[in-house]
């Protein structure tokens, strides 16, 4: 299992927001069932197979231009272990929870960074 985090941009919007395109891959998204997902403020996160996630991604890489614009930026970040059988986005936050608990440090998901 697979663990990713995708950011996918349409150059050439008529206006900054980019919430339609979004919206549009997060449907997509809902109508598949090879990888799992998570919207977040700045990316969604895949689970999943490797070879799904990239398809999945390619996929999603396409809204923007079906939509007519003209460039598509994509950032894709992939990561897989082959030493433990399933590792989910889940267990990787927790693990860093773990960390903080036995360091008597405390972990707060909705503290603000500023």
């Amino acid at each position: 299992m697979a663990t990713a985090e995708v950011s996918i941009i349409g150059l050439g919007r008529p206006t900054a927001s980019a919430s339609e395109y979004i919206a549009e891959m997060q449907r997509r998204l809902q109508k598949q069932d090879k990888v799992r997902f998570k919207l977040g403020a700045m990316g969604t996160e895949l689970e999943g197979k490797v070879e799904d996630i990239l398809e999945v991604v390619r996929e999603l890489h396409n809204v923007p231009f079906e939509a007519g614009l003209p460039r598509v930026y994509t950032v894709l970040k992939l990561d897989e272990r082959i030493d433990k059988p399933t590792q989910t986005l889940e267990d990787k936050v927790r693990s860093v929870e773990e960390q903080m608990h036995r360091s008597g440090d405390t972990f707060r998901r909705d503290r603000s960074i500023f």
